[in-house]
């Protein structure tokens, strides 16, 4: 009974439920109904009206243009009205431009104060309600110059007008209601325009003028906006500038928007120049510069602009200075520290290397902020901008004070060298160093740290935040770091001069002024650093580019005696440096530093290495002893490793090469070449065909394993028909064989290598291709080179100075110069580039192009420089890169093969890393021995006597006698290339000869010697001769450095068979 009720009672409320939600639901729908009909309505009512308002306004024109009506300023303002109540840009932009026509044509009409529509500002009960149909429509023309393109002839129109409307309404100039007697109404109306422009800056004025500027019309190669437009832009920028009386927001709205625009000064100045009036009539930059000249307000610039417009700004602020010379000279603080200022800002997103966080920009490279790509079309407009700040003007104005010093001369002192330029090493060193210091004592007291000005002085601090602008300068605008450079050192006394003023500072002046700044890491000291940097940075980059005769005889820039002095000083400055500890933990500008006074130094030494300008031993250290060194080495302490790195021209020459030879020594050690009591080394024997041997020296060597070559290598001589040749090879027949080998490869006729006209010095021929196997004969013969120094056998080898440094690995360097390495290769093609350098006419004239036509076995071949170089021909603009590409061609090109060979055979045998302690020349003597005079008393001493000889025999006697006393120094050159194949003495001496020099008594010639016997060594020992040996003449077997010598009953007989001997060259034989 109960369950009934329930279920009865739960359907009727279910259904009262439903009942209900339908109810609502209905009413829903109803109410939605009316809302929809609602909006429908309201539609249908906004078209018609907007549709009668659209046709009002067209029939408004119509009449007008048609002169059926005649306008007058209120019908005109109530026309507008009705239109600014429905103008939808998209639609209305026909009838928004008749009306912007129909207000500016009131404006010109003649004396008809009822037409003129700005009349209705009078109006007591129209004044507001104008003024805000004005805003209105003022800002509507912006509105539109957004989207508008200057370079469409249609869009292009349109820019005028609404800009003519913006000029006309924002400034009373033009209203011709205040000419006579409404002046006095004129406070009033400006006071209009200042708030009409108030209204206008406030809803984004000056990003509207930016965009025109910008995306529309300077941001690209060539502007699309014509005078006209650029003249109404700027001033209407520069109005509510004006009208502030150059507060700081519309002054910081002005550098945001307009001076960030690309080369928009440039622009201005070029297109429009009464702009360019008008700003500077206003000291704009002055203001500029005492704004930015408050940090937080140039950080806050700089933040929002970012990098890519921070950089486009700085531009157009130096163009500005440039142009503004009254300014700069005012203001030359401020301008540098604003300068330097914005460039740290951008040069903190400057990054080493691309990541995925970085983008590339197109003169501060790398760069870590988000890159506007739009602006690359016109970034060389803003380079050509930068570029003012090391420009001629620019720099006289800003080292004012370091250029106004006078480097005092005597007559004798400043004259030029007469001499012409003259080919490589000509010039004998004594004259340089003779003339160095024979200048007069008013030139040296200049050129050497004497001390005397106060580093914490006006001037001192006013140079080094110069110096600071301009390294800031190249460490931030990577791509152009060069461009900057060559700008610095384009004044030739500069450099000189900043180089005086350095040896003025502090008490007693240049080194140990900066050495103390070391030590303090102050922002006084950072400074004077900062100044030492550039001028290294520059002073390097100076000296890379010249030549020699410009270096040597016309002395560009620095005297020869003036480089000797900062050699020492940089010499000095970099030891120090090291030996001190200060270089272990350098990091970021100490580590700068560093580098930058190293490189200045190297590339004085490598100059000096390839031609002579220093005194002897000006680059040792005497205060570093070789000993205490090599102790340190052996403990591998740390600055004796990166004084072997960075400056190994300190130690002693003969002291590297021991080291060298240590080192060499320790591998043989660690690869176990090297006999000891418990293990012998393994051998590598070979049978060589003496009418064969290149090739089969090359076909048994060329596959051995590294360490087998680096290991004994035993070889015996065979003849034609298989038969053992006499003699046992104790290292000696190899050292014959090494020698027959290089004397064959290195042979021109072979044309493997060639030998450079003049000095006669041996580099790879362009033209060994004609051997099937060339490059595996430059690695055979890299291999054998590099054998001879491993082992310590010199080889009387000259390279050219051109292709060791590209053994070296020189050429790899950033300050590598092919055309200063080209008088080594041909000093006459190298004079005859060099005159193409200093040609004073057109250089087109002489009908060159950017290509090298060479002869080659008897065809004209054309090498372009260049792809497409045959066609391009050389100018005035491309005549440098010219010199250096004929030169890199020359040099490297033509044969960087066969040099890749041979590096990749001699670098098997020997480390980079060893002959990185050496210069060019330290190699070719580590190849070829010393090119000093011969210590006969060292060779005395390390003599050993065969056959009855002794230091007391008498024929020993007039041999050394003879060598001392009668022998000239080139013929004593001639003796030791008799007997040891090589004219030049060891590097390290004749202890080091191996074998030792022998000299060994002989009765009988050579086909008939059978070695020493008891016989004939008693006989040799007592000077008992079986016959008089007067007929036979000396002898020699380089293989053993053994000189074989009859026993001459006279001296006279004993030289003239000697001298013989030696010119005739009898020796080379086989004991």
């Amino acid at each position: 009974m109960f369950s009934t009720d329930q279920t009865l009672k739960a359907q009727f409320l279910d259904k009262a439920r439903l009942a209900r939600e339908e109810r609502k639901g209905h009413k829903e729908r109803e109410k939605a109904a009316i809302q929809i009909q609602a909006l429908i309505k309201r539609f249908l009512c906004r078209c018609r009206l907007q549709k009668g308002i659209r046709k009002e306004v067209d029939d408004f024109f119509e009449a007008s243009e048609t002169g059926l009506a005649k306008r007058n300023a209120l019908s005109i303002f109530k026309i507008s009205r009705k239109f600014l109540f429905i103008c939808n840009v998209k639609e209305d932009s026909a009838r928004f431009e008749k009306l912007c026509r129909c207000i500016l044509s009131s404006m010109e009409v003649e004396n008809e104060a009822k037409v003129w529509y700005v009349s209705l500002a009078l109006s007591k009960d129209l004044t507001l309600l104008w003024i805000k149909q004005i805003k209105d429509i003022l800002w509507i023309c912006c509105t539109f110059l957004k989207k508008l393109k200057p370079d469409i002839l249609q869009d292009s129109k349109l820019i005028t007008l609404y800009l003519t409307m913006l000029i006309t309404f924002t400034d009373t100039s033009t209203w011709k209601i205040l000419k006579g007697k409404g002046e006095a109404l004129r406070p009033a109306m400006s006071h209009i325009c200042a708030n009409i422009m108030g209204h206008l800056n406030q809803k984004g004025f000056y990003t509207i003028l930016q965009q025109i500027l910008l995306t529309n019309g300077l941001a690209r190669s060539r502007p699309s906006l014509s005078k006209g437009t650029l003249t109404a832009i700027i001033t209407l920028a520069l109005r509510p500038v004006v009208a502030a009386h150059f507060s700081d927001n519309l002054l910081r709205s002005f550098l945001i928007s307009i001076m960030s625009v690309p080369a928009v000064v440039l622009h201005i100045s070029t297109l429009t120049p009464e702009c360019m009036t008008t700003m500077q009539s206003h000291d704009l930059l002055h203001k500029f510069i005492l704004l930015l000249s408050r940090e937080e307000q140039c950080e806050d610039i700089c933040v929002c602009l970012e990098g890519s417009h921070t950089i486009c700004l700085l531009g157009n602020l130096i163009y500005m200075g440039y142009l503004s010379k009254n300014v700069l000279e005012v203001e030359t603080n401020h301008f540098v520290n604003v300068l330097t200022q914005m460039l740290s800002y951008c040069q903190k997103y400057v990054s080493q290397k691309k990541s995925n966080l970085t983008h590339w920009h197109p003169v501060l490279g790398w760069f870590s902020q988000t890159v506007d790509y739009g602006l690359n079309e016109s970034m060389p407009l803003v380079t050509k901008q930068l570029q003012y700040l090391w420009g001629v003007r620019v720099i006289r104005l800003l080292f004012s004070d370091v250029l106004s010093k006078k480097l005092v001369e005597s007559q004798e002192a400043s004259q030029t060298p007469s001499q012409s330029s003259s080919p490589q090493n000509n010039m004998p060193m004594k004259s340089i160093i003779k003339r160095a210091f024979q200048k007069s004592a008013s030139v040296r007291h200049i050129l050497k740290p004497i001390g005397g000005k106060r580093v914490d002085s006006a001037e001192v601090q006013k140079v080094c935040s110069i110096c600071v602008l301009y390294q800031t300068t190249l460490s931030t605008l990577t791509q152009i770091r060069l461009q900057i450079l060559t700008g610095l050192t384009y004044l030739d006394d500069l450099l000189p001069k900043l180089w005086a003023f350095i040896c003025e500072l502090g008490t007693q002046g240049g080194l140990k002024l900066f050495l103390e700044c070391l030590n303090n890491d102050t922002e006084e000291s950072k400074r004077l650093l900062a100044m030492l940097v550039l001028f290294c940075d520059c002073s390097r980059h100076l000296i890379t580019i010249l030549d020699d005769i410009e270096v040597y005889e016309e002395q560009i820039s620095f005297k020869v005696e003036e480089l000797v002095t900062i050699s020492s000083f940089l010499n000095s400055f970099v030891f120090k440096m090291i030996w001190d500890g200060i270089l272990e933990n350098a990091k970021g500008e100490k580590l700068e530093l560093f580098h930058s006074v190293h490189g200045w130094l190297m590339v004085l030494y490598e100059r000096d290495c390839r031609r002579r300008f220093a005194p002897e031993e000006h680059w040792l250290r005497k205060d570093l002893k070789p000993g205490l060194l090599f102790q340190e080495l052996d403990k591998e302490k740390k600055r004796a490793q990166l004084v072997l790195q960075y400056i190994p021209h300190v130690i002693p020459h003969k002291n590297r090469v021991l080291l060298f030879r240590n080192i060499v020594t320790k591998e043989k050690e660690k690869l176990g070449l090297v006999e000891t009591t418990s293990a012998s080394p393994h051998m590598t024997h070979i049978t060589i065909r003496r009418s064969r041997m290149l090739e089969d020296g090359y076909e048994q060597l060329r596959r051995l394993p590294v360490n087998a070559m680096k290991g004994v290598i035993r070889v015996k001589f065979v003849n034609d028909l298989g038969v053992d040749e006499a003699g046992i090879d104790q290292d000696g027949v190899f050292k014959e064989f090494l020698e027959e080998i290089i004397k064959k490869v290195f042979n021109p006729a072979l044309n493997l290598f060639k030998i450079t006209s003049g000095d006669e010095r041996l580099y790879p021929s362009p033209t060994s291709y004609i051997h099937e196997n060339h490059l595996q004969l430059f690695e055979f013969v890299g291999k054998m080179l590099g054998k001879a120094i491993y082992e310590g056998i010199v080889v009387d080898v000259p390279f050219a100075s051109f292709f060791l440094s590209q053994l070296l690995g020189h050429h790899h360097s950033m300050f590598y110069s092919s055309i200063d390495e080209l008088p080594s290769l041909d000093s006459e093609f190298y004079k005859n580039l060099t005159s193409i350098k200093r040609y004073d006419g057109d250089v087109s004239d002489l009908g060159l192009t950017l290509s090298y036509d060479e002869d080659v076995m008897g065809q004209l071949v054309c090498h372009e420089l260049i792809p497409g170089g045959k066609t391009i021909p050389v100018s005035n603009e491309n005549k440098i890169s010219y010199i250096h590409l004929m030169a890199h061609f020359r040099m490297h090109t033509q044969i960087k093969d066969q040099t890749a060979a041979l590096i990749r055979g001699f670098r098997s045998i020997i480390n980079p890393e060893w002959l990185r302690m050496f210069s060019t020349p330290e190699v070719q003597r580590l190849i070829s021995g010393d090119n000093a005079e011969i210590d006969l008393e060292d060779l005395k001493k390390h003599t050993v006597y065969y056959g009855g000889f002794h230091g007391s025999h008498r024929v020993v006697i007039w041999l050394w006698d003879i060598l001392a006393n009668d022998f000239t120094a080139e013929e004593r050159a001639m003796f030791l290339k008799f007997v040891t194949s090589c004219s030049r003495p060891p590097l390290l001496g004749f202890a080091y000869l191996k074998p030792p020099f022998s000299i060994r008594c002989v009765e009988v010639s050579d086909d008939q010697d059978t070695g020493d016997t008891l016989g004939s060594v008693l006989r040799g020992f007592f000077t008992i001769r079986k016959k008089e040996p007067g007929g036979r003449l000396p002898t020699s077997s380089t293989c053993f450095n053994l000189l074989k010598l009859p026993n001459y009953s006279k001296k006279s007989i004993l030289r003239d068979k000697l001298r013989y001997a030696i010119s005739m060259n009898t020796g080379f034989e086989l004991s």
